[in-house]
């Protein structure tokens, strides 16, 4: 599993969180983000990034350097030269397009690609849809929510026993109580 927690369409293309900067730093137009995805790796091969405000307008702009500092990332944009102008980044989300998203090993899928999937057990019963991953355990959780009903379901082979993400779909095979919880 990974993250980004978020994908948001934009006409036929479809953008994906993997950043939200958090404030500017420093005095040279620099920003310091909190980093949405598991490549961190990943910001040194972008030149254009795309930015979202908390409004909805997304503007594409050339990233001149990136850097990982403390557990986040330093990130300097082509115009951007001092605090003030860093200022207008303050709560944007650093996205990329589904195809800039990077390639992960089989069986594995992006939390964005599994909320929304339609939960069904092995003998047919609709549990719900997929709302949100939860990761503080073993095993991430998924939150389905269906008619009155809320359970949170391992994300584990053994209980997930087919996933198809194209299709929005997931069926379980639950131990016994389970769902009681």
């Amino acid at each position: 599993m990974s993250a980004p927690p978020e994908s948001v369409p934009r006409g036929d293309e479809e953008l994906i969180s993997i950043a939200r900067i958090a404030r500017p730093q420093g005095v040279r137009g620099e920003v310091i983000a909190d980093l949405l995805t598991d490549f961190p790796e990943r910001f040194a091969a972008i030149e254009i990034a795309h930015l979202r405000w908390p409004d909805g307008r997304v503007r594409k702009l050339a990233l001149e350097r990136a850097r990982i500092h403390k557990g986040r990332v330093l990130l300097k944009f082509a115009g951007c030269d001092d605090r003030d102008e860093a200022e207008a980044f303050r709560d944007a989300s650093v996205l990329v397009t589904r195809e800039e998203l990077v390639e992960l090993p089989a069986d594995t899928w992006y939390d964005f690609e599994l909320v929304d999937c339609e939960v069904r057990t092995t003998a047919g019963v609709l549990l719900g849809k997929v709302v949100e991953i939860h990761r503080y355990g073993a095993a991430p959780l998924l939150d389905v929510r269906g008619e009155g009903r809320e359970a949170l379901i391992p994300l584990a082979h053994s209980i997930c026993v087919e996933i198809d993400p194209a299709n929005k779909r997931i069926v379980v095979d639950p131990p016994d109580g389970l769902l009681d919880l």
